[in-house]
Formats: structure tokens, sequence, C-alpha cells
């Protein structure tokens, strides 16, 4: 019988060994796992920091590459004037702030005029979130385009105008548009440095450089602006390309 019990012994021993061996490997389990997790997350503070555009906290700089936080970031200045300010004048744009105009309906409260921006003509006077957003679009999408396509880049900007006290198409009755208060702008051409004029009437729909620059340049908008309507979307805007700061949702709307 003592054979037996020696054996019976061994193997309790044996299997308690195994049960410590395998609870400190549990345990050893938990706390490299833990140490992954820190890593991971010191590397990506570390990567955000490198990358500010990503980064959801970081302050918004308008001389930083677009990148995945930036469309937040700019549809946060919508109703936040003042900090929409800040971001321009951290970013080195520059501009000027005016005084309220209006009444409501078609109060203007918020009052900014980009003074580099290349408007041909009058300066446009718009809401501060629509200056920041036409500051990077002309930088990350019309800039661009241009040099890519012709090899230089645009010279000045052509619009219809910003502000407009009316209702959605002029309509007596109905939603009133956000050029009521100056939170919309109608690009109707670029000019190119040498001169070329690249109009958006009579060009939408012909193959060619100048068109492909259009839609490059829409679609660019689509991730500045809240509402981008060119000429795909009906004959009113056959002519120019509607942009505002509008709040419409996930995605807004471009078409």
């Amino acid at each position: 019988m003592m054979p037996n019990f020696v054996r019976q012994l061994e193997t309790l021993l044996n299997r308690a060994g195994i049960a410590r061996a395998s609870a400190d490997f549990r345990a050893d389990k938990w706390v490299l796992v833990a140490l992954g997790l820190l890593a991971a997350f010191v590397g990506a503070r570390a990567w955000l920091a490198e990358h500010p555009q990503h980064d959801p906290w970081a302050p918004l700089d308008l001389r930083d590459p677009a990148g995945w936080a930036t469309q937040d970031k700019i549809i946060a200045l919508r109703d936040d004037a003042g900090e929409c300010r800040a971001v321009l004048t951290r970013s080195e744009v520059a501009f000027t702030s005016l005084e309220p105009l209006g009444e409501a309906p078609c109060l203007r409260d918020n009052r900014t005029r980009l003074d580099d921006f290349p408007y041909a003509g009058e300066r446009a006077v718009t809401t501060c979130a629509m200056a920041a957003a036409l500051e990077i679009w002309r930088r990350d999408s019309v800039q661009p385009a241009a040099q890519e396509i012709f090899g230089q880049e645009v010279a000045r900007i052509e619009h219809f105008g910003s502000f407009s006290c009316r209702r959605l198409y002029g309509r007596d009755e109905g939603p009133w548009s956000q050029h009521a208060t100056g939170n919309a702008i109608d690009i109707a051409a670029f000019v190119l440095d040498d001169g070329t004029r690249i109009a958006i009437v009579n060009r939408w729909d012909v193959d060619d450089d100048r068109a492909q620059f259009l839609r490059r340049v829409r679609d660019g908008a689509c991730s500045a602006f809240g509402t981008v309507l060119s000429p795909d979307y009906n004959e009113a805007h056959r002519d120019h390309f509607h942009l505002d700061q509008e709040a419409r949702g996930f995605g807004g709307v471009c078409r």
C-alpha cells in the first residue's frame, strides 16, 4: 500500500504544481496584454502628435494637411465663431472680422472676410466657418488640381456672391437660403496664371482638361463644406458651384 500512497501523493503534488504554473501563466498573460495595450496607446499618441490632422483632440491648424479629423473639426466651427477666428489666427490666415449686420432671418452676426483669398472682383463676406473651408479647399483641392492638370496655379476665383436675403430659389415661402446669413457662396469660374478662364457654364460635360479640373475641385469641396451643389444637381446650378456650411447630417450633401 505504501507504493500506491507515494504514487498518489506524487500525482497530487504534480497536479498542484501544474495548477500553480497555469495560474502563474494566466497572470503573466494578462500582464503582457496590459503592457501591450499600454505600448500601443503610447505609440498611438506619439504618432498622433506627429500627425495632428488625424488627432481629434489637437487644435485645428489649416496649415496641416487634411486628415481623418479635419472635416469634423471644421464642422465644429459652425457654431463657434470665436474658436473659428482663433483657428484662422493660429493658421496665419489673413482675415477681417466685421460687425454684425441685418436682422433675423437675414442676420449676419458672424461676418468674416478673407483678405488674401484669390477672389476676382469684390471680396466675399461669409461666415467664419465658410472662410476656413474656403482656405482648405483652395489649398488642398483647387491649387493642386490646377498644378497637376495645367502646370500652373489659379490666380483668381470668380463668384456670384455670398449674401442674399432670400428663401431657397427666391421663392415667396419655404426654407431660407444659406445665402441669407452669408453661410454660402456661389463659385462661377477659375482663372489660371496665364489668363485661361475655366467657367462652369457649358464646360461641365465637355471631355477635356477643363471639365476634368472642374470635377476634381467639385469633389474636393465635399470634404470641406456641408453642402456642394454642381451642374449634376439641377439646371439651376448649371453655371456655378453652390458651397455652404449648413449641418446636413452624416456626410453632408455632395452632388
